[in-house]
């Protein structure tokens, strides 16, 4: 099972968590200027990487606060925790071995 620590309330099991997909998506600026397929694009395309993939999740069973989380998609190791809002760390490529 994976330990996901909540910078809120510490290391807690996957259980408790609900993951919110991908971080980092910018709502488009004019929404109204998109045509049908690029607002499709925004709505349900999303990048599924081999290697470090960053992410929102939920502590559902706890403090009940969304934060952000870069983990490695092949091996599952966390490599950073992040508020929401934030930019990843700098040093999270170089942290990753990527």
């Amino acid at each position: 099972m994976l330990r996901i620590p909540c910078p809120f309330c510490g290391p807690r099991a996957e259980i408790e968590f609900r993951c919110g997909g991908e971080a980092h998506i910018r709502r488009p600026p004019d929404p109204d200027a998109l045509s049908d397929a690029e607002w499709a694009d925004y709505l349900f395309l999303r990048s599924n990487p081999k290697g470090i993939h960053r992410e929102r999740w939920f502590h559902a069973h706890g403090c009940q606060r969304w934060f952000n989380l870069a983990r490695h998609t092949v091996s599952d190791r966390i490599l950073a925790v992040y508020p929401m809002g934030a930019e990843p760390p700098a040093d999270l490529l170089a942290a990753a071995g990527d």
